[in-house]
């Protein structure tokens, strides 16, 4: 079915304004996946504040170009799925990652974050970001232990102290 050309840009300019705000992209191919299945994975990417869509490569080319997405062109080759992360870098990664898991014919592409392509096989770099609650948490662990250990130094020195006094 032929697209207008009116649509064409409306397309092109849409996933042109998701790729400017978004943090990572995430490439597949879903050939074989159900309806069902692929309703499901864009339900909870909605959940997830991840933006997917199926365009067509030569529209796909045109809305990455000038974005940190650029170096994905490649990759824009047979049905082409993307997913791009707005809330946190490794939304898409893990969301895509997951769905892998339970369909066999869905294949991970590629990923780009901060203008770096990235091969399929190291979408568990994106994937295992800590989210930034996560991130805090594990500051703040660390925070913590190195608080505690220098109370305990401190400690340390005033019972010697004490000791060589008495």
């Amino acid at each position: 079915m032929a697209i207008k050309l009116e649509d064409k840009k409306a397309i092109v300019a849409e996933v042109n304004e998701a790729a400017k705000g978004a943090l990572s992209a995430v490439v597949a191919d879903a050939r074989g996946v159900s309806v069902a299945a692929m309703t499901g994975l864009r339900k909870d990417a909605r959940e997830a504040g991840v933006y997917v869509r199926v365009v067509r490569n030569t529209l796909m080319r045109r809305a990455v170009e000038g974005t940190d997405y650029a170096c994905l062109n490649d990759v824009f080759v047979g049905p082409t799925l993307i997913a791009f992360s707005n809330e946190h870098p490794g939304a898409a990664a893990r969301l895509f990652k997951e769905f892998a898991k339970s369909q066999s014919a869905f294949e991970i592409k590629a990923a780009a974050f901060e203008g770096n392509f990235l091969e399929a096989s190291q979408i568990d770099i994106l994937a295992t970001l800590p989210t930034y609650d996560e991130a805090i948490s594990q500051l703040m662990s660390v925070i913590q232990g190195a608080t505690s250990k220098f109370v305990r130094t401190l400690a340390a020195v005033r019972d010697q102290k004490e000791a060589e006094a008495a």
